[in-house]
């Protein structure tokens, strides 16, 4: 259809053009060329309709990296219907939630995980339970293989879900971010034109893909441009330094760049053929980013975004144009501004919360019209919640957060879930959760505790034991101390800032 809007379409006639360019290559094993993807995504596509998929349900997808992930990624967008992606860490536990929430029509797991769940699943009416494994074998993809390729893409309108993802808020339970196709596409466009994507660029893919970065990010940009992906299901030292003289961009999260850095093997003949690194998903330590310049000759280029916009701003591609410490200028078609909580505009260099609005940005949060509102401005500006300046040229610097938001590795982590859990605990009077910076992971979540009226608390390997069984690893304190009172103002609000300044040494040296 000419009116067609959906995100897969323009996808699926460059896969056509691609032909038997390779997609995806993974190291040791199989080369899957474009055309061999485009027709699994057929197979995959019949496959969910078979299971009863209509446009606008959602496809809810909790399994390991693998290129039949991906497949099932394509294939519900060419259905029309609703991806919807869950952090592989999340527990039995959490994920009641998320079924509850999202209400979605067919849930893919692991075999040992879909066991966990079933009986929330019936609860709430899900049609079917499909496994895939970490290898990308199971139920689904035994369906999918015995499906004709041929399948005809669902038109959809720019306005139609793509996608429904989970992203931290202020209430500590997470908020489904409906993202549209327009959202995804004109995103994936921009930034295959501002990063200079080119024939014969390789893709260097080591990010998990159930988030924004390395689901939408660095897969749509890899698939507009027909690019080969070097693929690895996660970030392997000595993997990286072998591919890295055989790509050209990788996108990464701080994380990736100081275990490269860690290493002593690591040198300028790594990069001979590297003409892009990018970082994202969490603050990129200026020391970082000169270290790396120094070792390599190549300055990183830092970004900046988030689930409910994709990509916001970019430090620009012409190497002398990325400064250390800033995320750089709003893209192309998108308009920022930084402002007060009450409204009020701020001119050039004064912190306050930068405001967006674009064709990028989310239409809301899922059956959540409250916190839609809140966070929107009438005149149709997002606002994120992140403290920032802006010179007077445009140029972005993110100073903080204005929301009690902590980034450890590239996840978001809030709070006050943490610190519901611990509480909870015997011998647990209250307790504060924490971001203190790391050298590995940008912030490591730390917890400060109290005892209970007359009570022992457990102890630190204890507490962080019975966390581990209720939550997602990432989101577990790495340390937890005890005191005998929370440091509190004169309105009685725990003072983190007091917390970080004693314990924000923890990580270094």
């Amino acid at each position: 259809m000419a009116n067609d809007k959906s995100l897969y379409t323009p996808l699926e006639t460059g896969f056509s053009a691609a032909g038997d360019g390779p997609a995806f290559v993974v190291p040791g094993g199989r080369t899957v060329t474009y055309k061999a993807l485009a027709d699994d995504v057929g197979r995959m596509a019949n496959a969910l309709v078979k299971l009863g998929i209509k446009p606008g349900d959602r496809v809810m997808v909790q399994v390991e990296k693998s290129i039949e992930n991906v497949v099932l990624y394509l294939a519900t967008l060419k259905t029309g219907a609703v991806y919807n992606p869950l952090n592989t860490a999340y527990m039995p536990a959490e994920l009641e939630y998320f079924i509850g929430d999202a209400e979605p029509t067919v849930i893919v797991m692991p075999k040992a995980q879909l066991a966990k769940i079933e009986k929330t699943a019936t609860a709430n009416k899900v049609s079917a339970l499909m496994d895939m494994e970490a290898d990308g074998s199971g139920s689904l993809v035994d369906l999918a293989r015995q499906q004709p390729a041929s399948h005809v893409t669902v038109p959809r309108a720019d306005d139609d879900l793509a996608c429904l993802l989970y992203t931290s808020g202020t209430t500590g339970r997470s908020k489904g971010a409906m993202l549209t196709h327009l959202n995804l596409s004109s995103n994936a466009r921009v930034l295959h034109k501002v990063w200079e994507f080119r024939k014969g660029d390789v893709l260097l893919h080591a990010l998990p893909i159930f988030h924004t970065h390395g689901l939408f990010v660095a897969l749509h940009t890899a698939f507009l441009n027909g690019s080969k992906m070097h693929w690895l299901t996660r970030f392997d030292l000595d993997a990286v330094l072998k591919l890295l003289p055989q790509s050209t961009v990788m996108m990464g999260v701080p994380t990736f760049y100081t275990r490269l850095l860690g290493s002593p093997a690591f040198a300028k003949d790594h990069c001979k053929s590297m003409r892009l690194f990018i970082s994202g998903s969490a603050p990129l330590l200026p020391e970082t980013h000169q270290e790396f310049e120094a070792r390599t000759g190549m300055r990183i280029l830092e970004r900046y975004g988030m689930t409910e916009a994709g990509m916001i701003t970019s430090n620009p591609y012409a190497d002398g144009g990325r400064i250390a410490g800033s995320v750089g200028y709003a893209l192309p078609g998108i308009e920022l501004r930084i402002a007060e909580p009450d409204g009020r505009v701020l001119t050039a260099n004064e912190v306050g919360v930068l405001e967006m609005r674009g064709p990028n940005l989310f239409k809301g949060y899922w059956r959540n019209p409250e916190k839609t509102k809140e966070d929107f401005r009438d005149d149709g500006y997002f606002i994120t919640g992140d403290l920032s300046t802006m010179d007077p040229d445009g140029r972005v610097t993110i100073v903080g957060r204005a929301k009690d938001l902590i980034i450890s590795g590239g996840f978001n982590v809030y709070p006050k879930e943490i610190e519901t859990e611990i509480n909870a605990l015997p011998g647990v009077g209250e307790s504060a959760v924490l971001g203190v910076p790391h050298p590995d992971f940008g912030e490591g979540v730390i917890a400060v505790i109290t005892p209970a009226a007359g009570a022992t608390p457990p102890p630190e390997d204890q507490i962080i034991a019975a966390l581990n069984e209720r939550l997602a690893k990432f989101k577990c304190p790495k340390r937890v101390f005890t005191l005998a009172e929370l440091p509190r103002n004169a309105m009685g609000k725990v003072q983190k800032a007091d917390l970080r300044a004693r314990y924000g040494n923890l990580f270094k040296g």
